[in-house]
């Protein structure tokens, strides 16, 4: 069993060499409108600090963004309400669409070198609670399971996650938070400070994309219904406990949507960005050719076989998984778009989740092992 751990650990550090390789060749001026927005929210973190919170177009006096623009041949750069990302709100401001989060990471790198940088730490803490699980691994089918979900992962770091500069962190943070999930389930005394850091860590994504609040909608459900039915003041804890770590974590995007929108619960994104729920065959077919298909199908199979298969922890992994598969599934699939990397956070975190969870459950005692620890009956004292 050492020899496959050794193997698949080399695997997903090979998958990993190879990664930041690719990555290191990627340019900055790929001729994506997505690219040059996060740029310049960490343009603006770098030149003001905290002010950068503040995207509103007149701060760009350096000609930073027309600048970019130019550089991507953008027709129109020269009008601003025709900027890429940007949408005018009400006073006549015109700011950036996006959360801070991913402009706020591309900031902590030297400008004209943040994007590499970025995609490669996200790489690493993937890559690290791989090899985390691959060690955990205890039977040589787990260890099989856990190598081979590894690779899957550090893989996907380099598609589809460069699709999309915030898709790299919140494929790190959905790995930890995976993790911590399990760790959290599977103690008998369930710490308040560690359901409290999950939420933390799943309101920190949200700054990274909006739709990712929708990652803790499973938590809730496995905190609040148990609570109606209850009324325990533990799960009651439990509850405020997760929701404080929420609120805490997306609190940069509720202060940038005061700032930018004129109200935390305003978004900055246009009307053309909010699409109405309508089911649409030829998006759900899209999903059906995409490799965001294997992953949903892997993250329901893990989460149905655990349901069934699974006791104690293992079980309750399960139960927050599926709700928020529901929740998760149903807004994606239910919305009139498609993008490569929609349903990718949600069905990470899931088997990340569910990897970890199986991966945690107590070593099984031999029953001859147990029957030799065994206190003798009575009649069997020797005389």
């Amino acid at each position: 069993m050492k020899a496959a751990k050794l193997v698949f650990g080399l695997i997903c550090l090979a998958i990993l060499a190879s990664n930041i390789w690719t990555m290191s060749r990627w340019s900055e001026a790929r001729g994506v409108y997505d690219d040059i927005c996060y740029l310049r929210q960490a343009h603006l973190f770098q030149r003001f600090g905290a002010g950068g919170l503040d995207t509103n177009v007149v701060k760009d006096d350096d000609r930073y963004f027309e600048g970019k623009m130019k550089e991507i041949a953008f027709p129109e750069w020269k009008d601003q309400l025709r900027w890429p990302c940007h949408n005018p709100m009400r006073g006549g401001k015109i700011v950036l669409q996006y959360p801070p989060g991913t402009g706020f990471l591309l900031a902590l790198f030297p400008e004209g070198h943040q994007v590499v940088p970025l995609y490669i730490a996200a790489s690493l803490v993937v890559c690290g609670l791989a090899l985390a699980g691959i060690g955990l691994a205890r039977t040589l089918p787990s260890v099989v399971g856990a190598g081979l979900f590894g690779a899957l992962a550090v893989y996907l770091m380099i598609n589809p996650a460069k699709a999309s500069y915030s898709i790299a962190p919140t494929m790190a943070v959905c790995a930890v938070a995976g993790f911590l999930t399990a760790v959290w389930l599977s103690r008998d005394k369930r710490s308040v400070l560690l359901v409290a850091l999950i939420g933390l860590l799943l309101g920190v994504s949200v700054n990274f994309r909006l739709p990712n609040a929708l990652l803790a909608a499973g938590y809730f459900l496995f905190l609040g219904i148990p609570f109606l039915w209850t009324r325990s003041l533990a799960t009651f804890v439990q509850g405020l406990a997760f929701g404080a770590g929420v609120l805490v974590g997306m609190a940069p995007t509720l202060v940038a949507q005061a700032i930018n929108a004129g109200s935390a619960l305003a978004t900055t994104y246009g009307s053309a960005d909010v699409v109405a729920p309508a089911f649409d065959l030829a998006v759900f077919g899209q999903y059906l050719r995409d490799m965001q298909f294997v992953l949903i199908v892997l993250a329901i199979g893990a989460t149905l076989w655990l349901l069934r298969a699974g006791e104690g922890h293992m079980r309750q992994a399960a139960l927050v998984v599926s709700g928020n598969l529901v929740v998760n599934l149903g807004f994606f699939m239910s919305h009139p778009i498609f993008t490569p990397y929609y349903v990718v956070p949600i069905a990470m975190l899931s088997l990340w989740t569910l990897s970890f969870a199986r991966l945690l459950q107590p070593a099984a005692v031999p029953e001859a092992a147990s029957a030799r620890h065994e206190p003798a009956s009575l009649g069997a004292i020797p005389q």
